[in-house]
């Protein structure tokens, strides 16, 4: 059972050097490859995958050329991944890289018709009311119980990717989307503790400030009405 793990990186030169040393520990946990998506930097990370990568046989990169959205980077790493297990989670050292590891245990265990999230803990009080908020929200919206949305990593068969259609969202709703799908398809969903920290270097590019968080839950509120519609027509 071969794991392909898919980490988005835009802008995070500064991330980089950390990031990877972390994940050619990951890789080696044998029959795992980490894909990093380089989602169109503007900055020096083509530079610095190309110095690192090289000593790290089990992490390779993608490239992106022009950033489409968080969800498109994540959707291009997982086109080119060749494992049997896929799974994301973010560049910014927020969650450890190895959480993976501990996922797949849930595979092992289950079988490849499961769905795997991470559940954090750590973080800041207004975050988790924030959470909370958006968890009921949905939950109530689409009928389905829908908690810690965003909670990384988030992980899947091959054989459920390829039941996603080709209008999945290329931006952060791609988590809403797979988590949804997950649970339109009937899949059990495990989810285990992780525990999520702060950025090693840099800010976040959308959870910056309430101004960010409004247009992140309109993004999200006006993509829901529209799966809706989707599953109704369906």
């Amino acid at each position: 059972m071969k794991l392909s793990l898919i980490i988005p990186c835009y802008n995070e030169s500064a991330n980089l050097p950390p990031l990877i040393a972390r994940c050619a520990e990951v890789a080696k946990a044998g029959g795992v490859e980490v894909l990093l998506v380089n989602n169109g930097s503007t900055d020096d990370s083509a530079a610095v995958l190309a110095r690192l990568l090289p000593s790290h046989p089990g992490v390779r990169s993608v490239h992106v050329e022009t950033n489409q959205g968080y969800g498109f980077g994540i959707l291009s790493g997982l086109r080119a991944a060749h494992g049997d297990v896929l799974a994301w989670t973010h560049a910014d050292m927020q969650t450890d890289p190895m959480d993976a590891i501990k996922g797949l245990a849930c595979f092992k265990q289950h079988g490849l018709d499961v769905f795997v999230k991470g559940k954090r803990h750590g973080r800041p009080f207004a975050d988790v009311v924030f959470t909370v908020g958006m968890s009921c929200f949905e939950t109530a919206l689409l009928q389905k119980p829908l908690w810690d949305i965003n909670a990384q990593p988030t992980m899947f068969s091959r054989r459920f990717f390829q039941t996603w259609s080709d209008d999945a969202p290329h931006d952060f709703s791609l988590d809403l989307y797979a988590y949804y799908m997950a649970r339109n398809a009937g899949l059990e969903v495990h989810r285990f503790p992780v525990l999520f920290g702060k950025r090693l270097h840099g800010t976040s590019h959308w959870n910056v400030n309430w101004a960010a968080k409004r247009k992140f839950i309109k993004r999200t509120v006006n993509f829901s009405l529209e799966l809706k519609k989707k599953v109704r027509a369906a």
